[in-house]
Formats: C-alpha cells, sequence, structure tokens
C-alpha cells in the first residue's frame, strides 16, 4: 500500500480551505489546513508536507513571500499555487521561485489533483537524486 500523501494548505479563505481539504481527502491524503503563512511556518518542526497548496493574495505574508521563505529555509517542498488574480507577472515570479504549477480559482479536482500528482512524483525523484 502506497503512503498517505499529506498535503498542506494555505489560504486565508475558510470556505477554500474547507473545500479542498475535503477534495483532497477523497482522494486519501491527509490535510494540512492553514490560515496563513505564519501559522504553516510555525507547523514545519513537527511534519514536513509532500506538497503545498498556496494562496497568492493573503494578509501579512502573501504566498510568493513564504514561497521565498521557505526558499531562505532551504525547505525543499512542492508548491502548487492557486489564485483568483489572474497576474502573468505573479505567474511568473512563482514559477521562477520554483512552483511546481500554477492554477486559478476555481480549481477543478482533475487539474488540481493531476498537477499534485507530478508535484508529489517530481519532488520524490529529486530528492531520491540528492540523497
Amino acid at each position: 500500500m502506497e503512503p498517505k500523501l499529506f498535503i498542506a494548505i494555505v489560504d486565508d479563505d475558510p470556505s477554500v480551505l474547507k473545500g479542498l481539504a475535503r477534495l483532497l481527502r477523497s482522494h486519501g491524503c491527509a490535510v494540512g489546513p492553514f490560515a496563513s503563512g505564519h501559522d504553516f511556518l510555525k507547523s514545519l518542526a513537527a511534519a514536513k508536507p509532500d506538497c503545498l497548496i498556496l494562496d497568492v493574495q493573503m494578509p501579512e505574508m502573501n504566498g510568493l513571500e513564504l514561497q521565498a521563505r521557505l526558499a531562505a529555509l532551504r525547505v525543499a517542498l512542492p508548491v502548487i499555487f492557486i489564485t483568483a488574480h489572474k497576474d502573468e507577472a505573479t505567474r511568473q515570479l512563482a514559477l521562477r521561485g520554483g512552483a511546481a504549477a500554477y492554477l486559478h480559482k476555481p480549481v477543478s479536482d482533475e487539474p488540481l489533483w493531476a498537477a499534485i500528482s507530478a508535484a508529489c512524483q517530481n519532488g520524490a525523484e529529486t530528492a531520491v537524486r540528492a540523497g
């Protein structure tokens, strides 16, 4: 039996957190929902997720800032951005920063699950090569 993926979600919208968590659990994933980047960073000492789904627009620390903070901490973690704002410059920044995918809200099941599967597989292959 394959190990259960642990997917973290960081989004300041409670309805998005709840909906994504429900969707991912239906795929057999363990889910860690976080309302802010600060809450997520505090949790990293306890458990490292296989993948991070990250909103772009959030108060205090936006998604790009969290992505940069993770890079500065040398946390190798596949990041999938989701956003309601279509801004090509932000998309390019996210992808240049190493994002595995950049999706628009509302995100449907198939593209999200395809992005998670690819990101987790690529992350595992990178960890094996690096190890």
